[in-house]
């Protein structure tokens, strides 16, 4: 099965997929149960469970109804549309460990632009109110959680019956494959990529979707939106925006070019992301807060600038494997170390590690734009309350368990050529600190 084993034993996997699996439904659930119901106040919902034990919290577990699972079918099902039907650039993947090569049609802007300005329309004509979709968060949550279950299972029998290429394969051990996934490129037809739009299509535009419900909801309630809101609702947008600005970029991270698409990325893209990534913006609904416009105005400033930096970190990297190393960077010429490695059919291939501008700070640094934009974007709740930060922290903890991934993968991959690049380029993420 290649690199999934490697990097992670049965007892880990075990222990990951069941603590995904008891925890994080539960937990998604009395997020939105505090953000909109208890004050956001931890304390408040602690009590509450203290006072009606299991049963209180089986009562405030939303059902999902029909309107829940109709708003996730009509926007599933328009995703679909746009990935499919967009016209869009011709874009190659990486090539996988068995040689493959995927290809990919390049529309997540256009989707992007289509979908707020559909959903901005229907609110604006009064066609569909999107505070409908606040109003039942709790349901479609549910509806998210269980669904996605399900399209997990139906990806692990696919991965058995029709995988869609020869990156493919079983461990031997049915809950592993279920848990790391069975395929790495699974699509239906010829070109319809199921990681593509779990990851990116309905995970990451939800996020962009719910941002822009939020706000709506606080100026249908409160008949103005506060600064707070507008801040942390552009910050997510602009961070949204350079995401399908890049998308063909992300589809070589390890997301897409090395993770599996099994429960652990798609029901995390599916549940995890609408839920947990938009949470700030939930709580801000019912806790407007006037910063002033001089705050405000420095906090969206220093958000811009962290999402700006993140993305000229991946633009740099890409443009140095673009050009073969023959571009500038920061002016000069890149600082590199040629490595060479070995694939799974024998053959001898080199990469290119770069070693200069943000990729000299440290192996990893475009993480630390990312969680410090994160931060500013939380930051307009100011603290009252601790839960709106769970994202940060959250965020952080799994950037530094995918840096410590990365290395490991490199490592085995490079071998010494890793270590002198380590030698060169001493700390992972954070520049003299880690």
């Amino acid at each position: 099965m290649g690199e999934t084993n490697t990097v992670h034993s049965p007892l880990v996997t075990y222990a990951s997929m069941l603590s995904l699996l008891c925890l994080c439904p539960p937990f998604v659930i009395l997020l939105w149960y505090t953000m909109v119901h208890a004050d956001g106040s931890i304390s408040q919902t602690w009590d509450y469970l203290k006072q009606h034990g299991l049963q209180g919290f089986i009562e405030l577990w939303p059902r999902p109804t029909a309107t829940a699972w109709k708003i996730i079918a009509c926007y599933g099902a328009f995703e679909a549309a746009l990935q499919l039907l967009l016209p869009g650039k011709r874009v190659e993947g990486p090539i996988s460990p068995t040689g493959n090569r995927p290809v990919y049609k390049a529309n997540g802007m256009a989707a992007y632009f289509v979908t707020l300005a559909t959903y901005l329309s229907l609110w604006w004509f009064g066609i569909f109110n999107p505070t409908i979709v606040y109003d039942h968060l709790g349901e479609i949550f549910s509806a998210l959680i269980f669904g996605s279950f399900i399209f997990c299972i139906l990806l692990y029998i696919k991965g058995h019956l029709a995988p869609s290429s020869t990156d493919s394969g079983s461990s031997g051990n049915a809950i592993i494959d279920f848990y790391w996934g069975m395929e790495l490129y699974p699509r239906i037809g010829k070109n319809f990529d199921i990681k593509v739009f779990t990851n990116c299509r309905f995970g990451m535009m939800s996020w962009a979707v719910l941002a822009v419900t939020y706000c709506i909801k606080q100026y249908e309630v409160n008949g103005t939106v506060a600064d707070s809101m507008l801040v942390n609702t552009i910050l997510m947008l602009v961070y949204v925006t350079k995401f399908f600005w890049w998308e063909a970029g992300y589809w070589n991270t390890m997301d897409i070019a090395h993770d599996r698409a099994g429960f652990y990325i798609c029901w995390g893209c599916l549940v995890w992301v609408p839920s947990i990534y938009t949470s700030p913006g939930m709580y801000l609904v019912n806790h407007p807060v006037n910063l002033g416009t001089q705050l405000a105005l420095f906090i969206l400033v220093a958000g811009i600038l962290c999402i700006y930096i993140n993305y000229d970190c991946d633009r740099q990297r890409q443009e140095f494997r673009r050009t073969n190393g023959k571009c500038l960077v920061w002016g000069k010429a890149p600082s590199k170390i040629v490595a060479s490695y070995t694939t799974t059919s024998g053959e001898t291939k080199t990469s290119l590690l770069l070693t200069s501008g943000w990729w000299g700070l440290s192996r990893h640094f475009h993480y630390v734009p990312e969680i410090s934009a994160a931060f500013f974007w939380t930051v307009p709740a100011l603290f009252n309350h601790f839960l709106p930060y769970f994202y940060v922290v959250f965020l952080t903890i799994l950037l530094l368990d995918r840096a410590k991934r990365d290395d490991d993968r490199c490592r085995s991959k490079y071998g010494k050529y890793w270590k002198l690049y380590c030698q060169k380029v001493s700390y992972r993420v954070i520049p003299g600190i880690y």
